[in-house]
């Protein structure tokens, strides 16, 4: 995984901030090569779609590119440890590795709760390396959610 990469998806996750969406970007890539194919950001208060997060999305981007039903020889950076629901579908599309920012000690489903890549049943377990960026990732979740409780006061 390289910088560019990691700028779209930090971009994308931007992008949420200012839309005030839960600040998450995804980018999937061809794993050998870094040509990026989908990308995605949180957007399920504009589609008022709770499944609309930022994986999610842009999984659904890759597989319509592709034509395929799996992803495989392609990995996903996204800008936080992914929830139980994205991290399923990260297994059931076999993406080869999964990169990710910052930990999400509250819902991440990765290193934390569940740890979908390293329970049992889990069909496909694929690499994961997490910690990229994390200070970066990490403060503007902190900053948007820290924005959110402000303005409810």
């Amino acid at each position: 995984m390289n910088e560019t990469i990691f700028k779209k998806a930090y971009g994308l996750a931007q992008q949420a901030f200012k839309a005030d969406e839960v600040p998450v970007g995804a980018v999937i890539f061809k794993t050998e090569t870094g040509e990026i194919i989908a990308t995605g950001r949180n957007q399920t208060e504009r589609l008022k779609d709770p499944l609309a997060h930022a994986e999610m999305v842009c999984i659904k981007k890759a597989l319509k590119k592709t034509g395929e039903k799996r992803l495989l020889g392609y990995s996903l950076f996204v800008t936080l440890e992914p929830c139980v629901m994205c991290a399923g579908a990260i297994a059931a599309v076999r993406l080869d590795t999964l990169y990710f920012g910052a930990y999400d000690q509250k819902s991440g489903a990765v290193n934390q709760g569940t740890q979908v890549f390293t329970h049992p049943q889990t069909h496909h377990k694929i690499k994961v390396i997490g910690g990229i960026h994390e200070v970066e990732c990490g403060d503007l979740m902190r900053t948007f959610f820290k924005n959110k409780r402000e303005s409810q006061k």
